[in-house]
């Protein structure tokens, strides 16, 4: 945030052009008492008359009366207090990152050795049911030799009423091999293939279970695999996420739902939205920020997998009563407001600020709206002694 606080550096005096033309203050102790008028160091010895000074006398304490006139030709602006909608917006970078859910790790569930390989690359695009490779399994070949003896002793047994024990160990010497396939993968069409044929699968084809691009692959031709080898990944880029960084302070005003603007580097003249979906329930200790997760659609598969993303969340506030950010000074824990009464008053206030988004400020406490808000930056730039000391002069 930044604020127009004193700045010893920027040395011009309380109005630009003040060295001829001083600052009075007027204050009533008892009605008709002394009238105290504070100037600018520079203008301690300097007559009234020379000055063209004017002391009002008033009973409203911190009041700043300056001409009219030289108010006007240093180009003093104001404008009113008012009530409006707010919006905090963060903004963030993130990095694009397939779905987790939507990802497919092909393996298989016994021993065996690559015959041959259909999807050969990284990057290639599969359908759903798709060949991948072929595998050769002594497990598998055994295990479906096991099917057909069964299938042939329950036939055999099946006329002889006196064997009712052996059929039985044959259904279920048939329903255990018939349950080794299905777990191993064997699809049921197959086994019902081969129990019509009679012939045994030498080696077994297996299928993309989705469509997508293919991530990675860790097979060839030959290569021996085991239970539990990852082989391909396979991921569904129809849908991406999108990971970005919130920081600690903004997680109040994060909420699940809400719509992010997406800008990609080299799609620079057009953005998409993502869908803030999970909010992850840890913080970054060295950085203080949470990792929040954006769901984006990517039917066109722009969005790729490491690519970087600028994200943006504009978050409604509701209605409140704002002044521009440069029409507030900061003087150590004090916010001071000026605004402008007419014929060349100015009070100065404090004010209770609230939220800061953008340029604009809230003020909780201390001002009405309509009021009108000097927002001249020459104005309330000041040396850190002036100002002071005419702020000490009010306060008695």
């Amino acid at each position: 945030m930044k604020w127009i606080a004193f700045n010893k550096f920027k040395c011009s005096i309380f109005l630009i052009g003040l060295l001829t033309v001083p600052i009075v203050h007027a204050q009533t102790k008892h009605e008709g008492s002394t009238h105290t008028a504070v100037q600018t160091p520079a203008l301690q010895d300097t007559k009234k008359d020379h000055a063209g000074m004017n002391i009002i006398k008033s009973s409203t304490p911190n009041i700043l009366v300056i001409d009219p006139a030289r108010l006007q030709s240093i180009g003093v602006t104001y404008e009113p207090a008012r009530i409006q909608s707010m919006e905090k917006i963060i903004r963030t970078s993130g990095y694009i990152e397939a779905d987790e859910r939507l990802i497919a790790h092909i393996h298989v569930k016994f021993d065996g050795w690559i015959e041959r390989l259909m999807v050969s690359s990284m990057g290639e695009i599969v359908k759903s049911g798709q060949p991948l490779f072929t595998v050769y399994s002594p497990d598998l070949v055994s295990t479906q030799q096991e099917y057909l003896l069964a299938l042939q002793a329950q036939k055999i047994l099946g006329t002889n009423a006196s064997t009712g024990q052996a059929i039985k160990g044959a259904q279920d010497a048939l329903q255990a091999a018939t349950q080794r396939l299905l777990l191993w993968g064997v699809s049921e069409k197959e086994i019902q293939q081969l129990k019509q044929t009679g012939k045994i699968l030498k080696a077994m084809t297996i299928d993309s279970p989705i469509q997508g691009t293919v991530m990675s692959k860790s097979i060839y031709a030959g290569m021996r695999i085991e239970p539990g080898n990852e082989l391909y990944t396979i991921a569904d880029l129809s849908r991406v996420w999108i990971i970005g960084d919130i920081y600690e302070y903004e997680l109040p005003y994060v909420r699940l739902g809400q719509i992010a603007t997406v800008a990609l580097t080299y799609l620079p003249n057009k953005t998409i939205t993502a869908k803030l979906d999970f909010i992850y329930p840890t913080v970054d200790s060295q950085t203080r920020t949470i990792k929040a997760r954006f769901e984006a659609d990517n039917q066109q598969g722009q969005l790729k997998p490491g690519m970087y993303a600028n994200l943006e969340l504009k978050i409604p506030l509701g209605k409140h009563l704002v002044v521009p950010q440069n029409a507030i000074l900061l003087t150590g824990e004090q916010a001071i407001i000026f605004i402008y009464k007419g014929e060349g008053k100015i009070e100065w206030r404090n004010v209770k600020l609230g939220l800061h988004t953008g340029d604009l400020v809230e003020v909780i406490q201390g001002l009405e709206e309509g009021e009108q808000v000097i927002t001249s930056a020459n104005f309330l730039i000041d040396s850190e002694s002036q100002l002071k000391a005419a702020m000490g002069g009010m306060q008695h």
